[in-house]
This record gives C-alpha cells, sequence and structure tokens, in this order.
C-alpha cells in the first residue's frame, strides 16, 4: 500500500506540466493550443521563446528530481523506480489537464540525474551534440530513448541494479511512443526543426 501511495503522488506531482502553468499564468494561453500542440519545453521555446522554453523545462526537470529524491529517501532503488516512472507517466498523460501532456523528456531528465547520472551526461553530449548538427530535438530525444533502453537491458542482464534497469526501459519506451509523430515526420522529411531558417 506504501508503494501505491508512492506512485499515486508522484502521479500527482507531474499533473503539474511547466509547459502549461506557465503559459496560462503569465501569456494566459494554453500552449497546446500553439505550435505542435505538446506541452513540453521544446514548444515553449518555439513558440515562446527562450525565456518560457527554460522556466517549462526548469519546472518539468524539477519535478522529477524532487519525486525520485523522496522516492530513494523512503524505500531506496524501488523507491527510484515506482516515483520515477509514476511522475514521468503524469506528465505525459495528466488526469488535470485531459491527459494531454508532454513527451517526458525534461521530466526523465530530472529522474535519471539520481537513478542513473553518468548515463545522463553522456546522454546530455550525445542530445547535443545531435540537435546542433540536425537541429532535430525529437532526433535527439530519440535516440537518448533507445540508449536507456540499451542500459537498462544491461543493468537488467548482469544484475548491476535490476530497478534501475526497469525504470531505464520503460522511460525509453514510453519516449519512443510520445515520439511516435515526430518518427513518421522525420521519416517522410517534413518534422519541425528547433532554428527555423
Amino acid at each position: 500500500m506504501k508503494y501505491v501511495f508512492l506512485g499515486f503522488i508522484s502521479y500527482l506531482i507531474g499533473n503539474f506540466s511547466g509547459g502549461i502553468i506557465v503559459s496560462k499564468i503569465i501569456l494566459g494561453e494554453d500552449i497546446r493550443s500553439h505550435g505542435s500542440g505538446n506541452a513540453g519545453a521544446t514548444n515553449a521555446l518555439r513558440v515562446f521563446g527562450k525565456r518560457i522554453g527554460a522556466l517549462t523545462f526548469l519546472i518539468d526537470f524539477l519535478k522529477g528530481l524532487i519525486m525520485v529524491l523522496i522516492g530513494k529517501y523512503l524505500f531506496g532503488d524501488i523507491g527510484i523506480l515506482i516515483s520515477g516512472l509514476a511522475v514521468v507517466i503524469g506528465h505525459d498523460w495528466p488526469a488535470v489537464f485531459s491527459f494531454r501532456g508532454g513527451k517526458g523528456i525534461a521530466t526523465s531528465f530530472g529522474v535519471l540525474v539520481l537513478a542513473a547520472p553518468k548515463f545522463v551526461l553522456a546522454m546530455l553530449v550525445l542530445f547535443t551534440v545531435v540537435v546542433s548538427i540536425s537541429k532535430y530535438v525529437s532526433l535527439g530525444s530519440i535516440i537518448m530513448s533507445i540508449c536507456a533502453i540499451l542500459l537498462g537491458v544491461y543493468k537488467i542482464y548482469t544484475e548491476v541494479n535490476t530497478y534501475i534497469g526497469i525504470l531505464l526501459i520503460a522511460l525509453g519506451i514510453i519516449s519512443i511512443y510520445k515520439h511516435i509523430p515526430n518518427i513518421i515526420r522525420l521519416i517522410n522529411g517534413n518534422e519541425n526543426k528547433l532554428v527555423k531558417k
């Protein structure tokens, strides 16, 4: 029951989408009515500029980090798994916002900073390189998601840390699922770039 309660609270915290809250409070608009229709930091950056994009990322990042800190403090690695997965699901499918959330990248970063810090550092470098060259944030996110799944499989197979391995695989799968429209646009050559010409 204690694990269920942790998951429930983490899901609720995940519902507080930075993009939706910031756009409605500061701008009086719903970010989901603009750009790609996504509530994440990339769309906020593209539509409303650097300040709103950065604030959106910070809120979504912090809620992931805070919830896994609580989960780890209470229950160790299994607490990280439960709280980390639930907060990302809450962000991606927020009940309070009609289950229309973001793609969970910023929140997943917050979760993995504590769960797999070395991986996050390596993926941050890889993400930066990919996006700098391609100008596709989605491509960088998809590649990171694939790497997360591979690392998760490795952790489970080698029994390094099964709980963290499951978390990595789950977050990677969720991210790829949320990026299916982007994958289709990348294949068709009409994906939105971070910087328009």
